[in-house]
């Protein structure tokens, strides 16, 4: 797997859903150079408490830009454009990765067809709102609303919800990610570059599975609907003497088990038998599983549970899913080399050769241009003076 330490990304980002996909890229030990424009950077940087005490490396930042560096370049002039020539062939990128406007691609430099002049087989994703059609900008709620993710979301009857994490913008990445390696693997076949346009909508709507299939193929209005599940009874969230469960019956055996503990023998019915019957009289069927479950505690009913093989678990904070056993082994670090502060990150959705190999270590996010000097300077060969100029310009 060393041929991933071999790949690099030039990648113009800002926001999440690009710093996330080269995030998740470093994780497999790519090395990330991320573009942010001299004055203006990403707005992130901004975002959040100010831990470290100095400009542009606020908490929010911090959580998803691990293992990577970053040059401060802009694009909007010449002698940037110039520089991101260099840079191109320097640092011999084999993927490009944007989420700038397309209005903005020709003017920046960053064209496929512009880069691909350069390197001919680069690999290029541009990832939009809405398509490399359009200009409209695209925030993640914004692309809820409109994908019909906050239409399924909240409560019965009650006002639409928006997710708890930004799938558009990480549901987004993740489906770059897929592609990314088909275009490398199509590279590694043919030699050939890609082209790769993704947008951010339609990558939300995808995940639109049953509801798109049901409503327009047979008529079913499908909306939000709580905790409880729209085919499968009783899948809700119930009270218990210490908190809240979730409990999933997905089949009818799991449900005989169920009523075979003498606590829940008194749901023993005929009607109950077939999960037809219970999802027709679901509310009334929730609110008699509830009444038995707030006079246990949670740790009983999981125990209980688990013993007959249904799937149940406390609903945990987020505290909690850290110190979860299967969470704990795989949770990924970062120390400040200057404060030593320490940031704790989220597990990948798999535990890659390179994580294994650094100890699930990466390097802490990079400050504002922080490896100017080194790529700059030492890569491209720019002197001091030179250097110092391009600052004072505002072209780096």
């Amino acid at each position: 797997m060393d041929f991933f330490k071999n790949l690099t990304v030039l990648s113009l980002e800002q926001a999440t859903v690009a710093p996330y996909l080269t995030y998740r890229l470093a994780q497999d030990g790519m090395n990330i150079v991320r573009l942010e424009h001299p004055v203006y950077g990403d707005p992130n940087r901004f975002i959040g408490e100010n831990i470290l005490g100095e400009d542009r490396m606020n908490s929010y930042f911090l959580c998803i830009n691990s293992g990577k560096k970053a040059l401060s370049l802009n694009l909007a002039v010449p002698e940037g454009q110039e520089i991101f020539k260099k840079l191109v062939l320097e640092l011999e990128v084999d993927i490009f990765v944007t989420n700038q406007l397309p209005k903005n691609y020709n003017k920046l430099g960053i064209a496929y067809e512009l880069m691909k002049e350069i390197k001919p087989d680069i690999i290029w994703l541009g990832l939009t709102g809405f398509g490399p059609d359009s200009n409209e900008g695209a925030y993640d709620p914004i692309l809820q609303a409109r994908s019909g993710l906050m239409e399924l979301t909240g409560e019965a009857g009650n006002d639409p919800q928006v997710l708890g994490i930004p799938l558009p913008d990480m549901g987004t990445s993740e489906h770059g990610y897929g592609l990314l390696m088909k275009a490398l693997f199509k590279r590694a076949v043919n030699g050939e570059g890609t082209r790769i346009d993704l947008s951010m909508f339609e990558s939300a709507v995808s995940w639109l599975t049953v509801p798109i299939a049901l409503s327009k193929s047979f008529g079913a209005n499908i909306s939000r609907r709580g905790n409880t599940h729209e085919f499968f009874c009783p899948v809700s969230v119930y009270k218990t003497g210490n908190g809240f469960v979730y409990l999933a019956v997905g089949n009818d055996r799991q449900w005989a088990a169920m009523v075979a503990q003498p606590m829940f023998s008194c749901l023993a019915r005929d009607e109950y038998k077939k999960n037809k019957g219970r999802i027709g009289d679901v509310t009334n069927l929730n609110k008699a599983i509830n009444d038995i479950t707030e006079q246990y505690t949670s740790e009983e009913l999981i125990d209980l549970f688990t013993s007959i093989t249904v799937p149940i678990s406390k609903i945990k904070n987020v505290n909690e899913v850290v110190e979860d056993p299967l969470v704990a082994k795989k949770i990924l670090t970062a120390t400040d080399p200057v404060t030593n502060t320490k940031v704790t990150l989220a597990p990948p959705p798999n535990m890659t050769p390179y994580l294994k190999e650094c100890d699930r270590k990466l390097s802490f996010p990079p400050r504002f241009g922080e490896q100017n000097q080194e790529i700059y300077g030492n890569l491209l060969g720019y002197d001091g003076a030179t250097l110092a100029e391009f600052k004072e310009k505002g072209i780096i």
